[in-house]
């Protein structure tokens, strides 16, 4: 008993009280818009709650697994997260024309979201077992070989706003990896290639559609611009202190679209005003300093390179979720972390969150076999 005492010790429960009570927001959002309806639906706020307490029961599972480990089954994860893109071309089913769900009955799962994971573990492996120092040419370009292997297949759903995280996350942990001058001007005149090829040849016309609104919000506010434009009215109307739980007009007349996922934050910020999004931003700011605060404390490169890239996960979903609600960002469908309804983004961020508590209990017999090098900003 003193011992399990000992190990529930070194967790941070900081990080784990700020990610719950997230969650315990997005439920208390999502129960507003339900009970909103005519007649009240609280069918997702159900389904949510359950997917919440298997997230609970997934971080208590890893808490007990060594994930030292996982540095050994990086290309396999890999692989797994490869074959689940692959496999839902085939034999997934299209929800809101994209491709990326596997269906059994009334469950789905939507293995990008895993594979976001998957791809954290497996470049902290292929980093560290390549790179002493400054990464290499050979390492770069093997990196973002994989990187875009996931994220061409994501393309192909398609799923233009998780294909850019994946690319988000390679270039964050790119840079704490260490990276030269010359390698980061390749690296950006290659993005700008990239996106070139893309806007040409694999964009639909409803992807250029939400970056010519991000660049001129107010030119079709109603087709392509009314998303954004009806999310701005729910985030100004909510004023100061908000309208109240389940009053919240865009949502229960429903002019804000799917409010419950994509526009969370949005229908949170109508029924809780400018106080209530100002403490969500903290919590996701406190989230962010403890699992980068988690990754300073490692005792290996893997450690530190694996807590920076689910900071740099977290953060992407983050920026663009939150931005796109205020029409600062293209709209790319990107669900908020903890808060958005859905089971498969719930569940691989509570698996990030459950490594993390690994490595915090085992750090004090962690083995240093990795000869720590600057990484940039620790």
């Amino acid at each position: 008993m003193a011992r399990l005492w000992e190990y529930l010790e070194r967790l941070d429960w900081t990080l784990l009280a700020a990610a719950f009570t997230l969650a315990a927001v997005g439920l208390v959002a999502i129960y507003g818009i339900g009970v909103s309806q005519e007649p009240a639906d609280l069918f997702l706020f159900h389904k949510q709650f359950v997917t919440f307490s298997i997230g609970v029961s997934i971080i208590a599972a890893f808490v007990f697994l060594d994930y030292r480990h996982l540095r050994s089954y990086g290309l396999m994860l890999y692989i797994v997260g490869a074959v689940l893109l692959l496999g839902v071309l085939f034999f997934g089913v299209r929800i809101n024309a994209t491709q990326g769900w596997f269906r059994l009955g009334t469950l789905s799962f939507q293995p990008v979201e895993i594979a976001k994971v998957t791809l954290v573990i497996y470049l902290a492996a292929f980093f560290v077992r390549r790179g002493r120092g400054r990464l290499s040419w050979s390492t770069l370009g093997l990196s973002f070989v994989a990187t875009c292997c996931y994220a061409g297949l994501i393309l192909l759903q398609p799923d233009f706003g998780s294909a850019m995280i994946i690319l988000f996350i390679w270039l964050g942990m790119v840079l704490v990896s260490g990276i030269s001058k010359t390698h980061l001007l390749l690296v950006i005149i290659s993005g700008i290639l990239v996106f070139s090829l893309l806007w040409v040849f694999a964009f639909k016309p409803y992807q250029k559609a939400r970056i010519y609104n991000f660049l001129n919000p107010l030119t079709d506010v109603q087709k392509t611009g009314y998303n954004v434009f009806q999310s701005t009215i729910a985030v100004g109307s909510g004023q100061i202190m908000g309208k109240g739980l389940g009053f919240g007009t865009q949502s229960r007349l429903k002019f804000l679209p799917v409010p419950q996922s994509d526009f969370v934050f949005a229908a949170f910020a109508e029924e809780w005003g400018f106080v209530g999004s100002s403490l969500i931003l903290l919590l996701f700011g406190l989230v962010i300093w403890r699992i980068l605060h988690t990754a300073y404390l490692g005792a290996s490169n893997f450690e530190i390179l694996f807590g920076m890239g689910i900071a740099i996960f977290f953060m992407g979903h983050i920026l663009i979720n939150v931005g796109m609600n205020l029409g600062i960002m293209p709209v790319t469908g990107i669900p908020l972390p903890f808060m958005s309804y859905g089971g498969s983004h719930l569940l691989a961020e509570f698996m990030g969150l459950g490594i993390l508590m690994s490595m915090r209990r085992y750090a004090r017999s962690a083995h240093r076999d990795d000869t720590k090098h600057e990484f940039l900003g620790i």
